[in-house]
């Protein structure tokens, strides 16, 4: 795998926390990636996770649309 950027701090500092889970040490944010889908989670105080992808993926959709006709 190459090195990963964390997409809200760009940190290099990921690290592994399962078989496609990461953590970000710089901003303390989970990262699951499936293929080439990455989903971004905040980690709550009681240890839930919510979901970020709409802060982060909502621009991206259309784009993505256009470009499949």
């Amino acid at each position: 795998m190459s090195k990963m950027r964390c997409p809200n701090c760009n940190s290099k500092d990921i690290g592994k926390i399962g078989s496609h889970q990461f953590y970000c040490w710089g901003c303390f944010i989970e990262l699951s990636v499936n293929g080439e889908k990455m989903s971004v989670y905040q980690v709550e105080e009681d240890g839930t996770l919510s979901s970020l992808d709409d802060l982060f993926f909502e621009e991206e959709m259309p784009l993505i649309q256009e470009h499949a006709n």
